[in-house]
This record gives structure tokens, sequence and C-alpha cells, in this order.
């Protein structure tokens, strides 16, 4: 079955049907990491996003059971040039296209994700759909210029149907319902990781580092943190832009100074909106594996996995309060802060990485060195 994917500016990309036969919407960005997209499927930042992924042999490994990090897909569709329908691992218990098919997720093979990826960074990330359409007559990749293109009626529905990104507080629909523990009754740290789409390696890097996990939804209060006693609190990753998202805002100005704080990504965006900071959309974000990050104080670079289109804003941070600790080599972003007083830091990267390099690994016994710390 053949299908397409539409743009709200009318630049279109046909493909060939897989997954689910479903049609869907969603703001279209693209992942340059060369493996694991399974990771990424079920990342929770990627929540109301249609993904593309720059690498070829999308599928050869299949999907497992292990590699998962939420309970399911988050995306609401896939778009790849190589699709291979028979996978070939040992750990492989299923082909990612009947993943996809069993969680009604649409998927297109052998779209020029070149020419998507190269619009994307000229005009910024689009809000997009996929349907079904046989192509006759139309290019692989055009543009549907005014009402009498035959794809007209689906660039309406990119610009009328699908949510903007901007505005958007998706952490509250992909947090967890009830609180849940990870890591042994006894261990030395307890962290309470509010969750805002918490990937599964960040707690399972706390739990390496010594820490009993208590994830809490995102809407928890500052009150019913500090009753849990927790050494420290983990601010999570998450999708969406960090603005709506008040009322974790005001959870994290309540704690600042009465226990340790580590943000990540979306974390770090809702630390650094309590510290008086401000955050805009990026034109195309940052999505993959390979970012080359500086350590202002150490001059260390870092590769590192980041998935983000929201970022803080340098310039409206007080610089007698906070301390820029990273910046991104690319352009210059922010890519960590620290309170220069209080017990609280944050990085804009993914240190658990899954999938990526493991370069910020010890962020996490930073922040237990800083747990540590404070209770002494």
């Amino acid at each position: 079955m053949n299908g397409i994917l539409v743009l709200e500016d009318g630049f279109f990309c046909r493909g060939r049907r897989f997954g689910a036969a479903s049609d869907s919407g969603g703001e279209v960005v693209f992942n340059t990491s060369a493996t694991g997209y399974q990771e990424i499927l079920t990342d929770p930042s990627y929540a109301g996003q249609t993904v593309c992924l720059t690498t070829s042999h999308i599928g050869n490994y299949g999907v497992n059971a292990e590699d998962a990090e939420s309970a399911q897909l988050r995306v609401t569709g896939l778009l790849v040039r190589d699709h291979h329908p028979v996978p070939s691992n040992w750990r492989s218990d299923r082909s990612l296209g009947r993943w996809l098919e069993d969680a009604d997720v649409p998927a297109l093979s052998e779209v020029d994700t070149r020419a998507l990826v190269l619009h994307l960074r000229e005009v910024g990330v689009c809000r997009g759909v996929i349907r079904r359409c046989d192509g006759t007559g139309l290019p692989w990749v055009g543009v549907a210029q005014g009402p009498e293109h035959p794809l007209w009626p689906f660039v309406v529905e990119a610009r009328e149907g699908v949510e903007p990104m901007a505005g958007c507080d998706l952490a509250s629909r992909v947090t967890c319902a009830e609180p849940w523990t990870d890591g042994p009754a006894d261990a030395p740290m307890h962290v309470v990781a509010l969750d805002f789409g918490i990937k599964r390696n960040i707690v399972r890097q706390l739990v390496q580092v010594g820490c009993r996990v208590t994830v809490v939804p995102a809407s928890t209060s500052a009150a019913e943190v500090l009753a849990l006693a927790p050494d420290g609190v983990l601010l999570s990753n998450g999708p969406g832009d960090p603005e709506p998202v008040q009322y974790a805002v005001e959870t994290i100005r309540a704690l600042l100074g009465k226990v340790p704080m580590f943000g990540i990504c979306l974390g770090h965006q809702l630390l650094g909106l309590a510290l008086g900071g401000a955050t805009y959309k990026m034109p195309f974000g940052h999505r993959g594996a390979n970012h080359p990050v500086r350590e202002l104080a150490s001059g260390r670079v870092e590769i590192t996995s980041q998935n983000h289109g929201f970022a803080l804003s340098g310039s409206s941070l007080d610089g007698r309060v906070v301390a820029v600790t990273h910046l991104n080599l690319n352009d210059d972003t922010v890519e960590g802060i620290r309170h220069k007083r209080l017990p609280a830091f944050s990085v804009q990267f993914h240190p658990e990485a899954s999938p990526g390099p493991h370069d910020s690994h010890h962020l996490f016994e930073r922040f237990v060195d800083l747990m540590e710390r404070h209770k002494r």
C-alpha cells in the first residue's frame, strides 16, 4: 500500500506504507542516531511527533522486550528510507513492522529522507500528516501549491488538525498515574523522580549508583515530595513546551534549597524557568547521539545524546544566581546550569543515553555526591 507525508507548508514525500494501516498527524522531526530506533520510538519525549530517521537499515535487528524506554510507543508516525521487514538478531522477538502494527502506529519507507531533512533544516520543523495515497501522477517529492493541487486537503489537515507543539503541556499526558518504586529498599540514597515523561534508563542509572527511586506523577506538590523524605529530587525529561507546565515550576521553586535537585532535558528547562529564566522554540531542535557539548569549568568535551525542540535562553538567566555550566559546540545553546548557592544543577542533554554514547554517565555519580554533601 502506498502512502504520503504532507507538511503544513505543502511539502510532500511519497513512500511505501508499513506498520499500521491507520492515518496520523504530528510535528515532523528528524533524528540522526545510527542505532536505537526502539529506544527512540518509546521515548516519551517524542509524544505528539512523527520521527524521520536519517540512518539506513531500519528494522534489521527487530525489537525486543528489554530495550523499550517506556511501556508503549510514543511517536505518532515513523519515516525511513530503508525498512528491513525480516529481522536478524538473537535478541529480537518480533519485527519492527509487526510492533508498529500492533501499536497502531503508521510508517512510511522509501521516503526521500535526505530531501525531507534538508527541508526541515531550512524552514524548521512542521506539522504533517501521513495518509493513504496511490501517488499516481505525483513525483516522489514535491510541493502542493494552492487549493487546486490534489494534495491540498492534506495540507489543510496538517494546518488545522494537528496540535501545535508550542504552548502544549504534554508532560501531563505521558506521566505515570500512580507512584512506583525501583531499587533496593536499603539503598543509601532515596531519590524522588518527578515524571514528566521519564525514560527507564534514567531510573536504571540511578539504581546503579546506589539509589532507591520513587517515581511520582508530574503534578505532585512540593509538600507531597518532601513527605517521602527524599535525599534528592530528579526532574525528568519529557515532551512539549516547558512554559505551560507551571505547576511543575511552582513545585521546583518550593523545593529549591530544601533538597538537592538534578534536571534532565525538560527537567533542565523547568529548573531554568523556576530560576527566572525563559525558554524558546528552536527551529529544528537537537535529536541524535553525536552532539558535542563542552563543560566550561574543565574544558572537557563530551559527545551526548539529545532530544529536544525547546531551549533555555542564556541571556535570560541572572548571572548572580545561576551559572551556565555547559554549551553546545554546534550552536552555543545552553546545555547545563547550576545554582551558585543551592544544591541544584541540570543538563539539556541525556546522560542516560539509550541510545547514544556513555560519556555523561558520571553525572549520576555527581548527583549522588551532591546528596551526600547535603546530608553532611
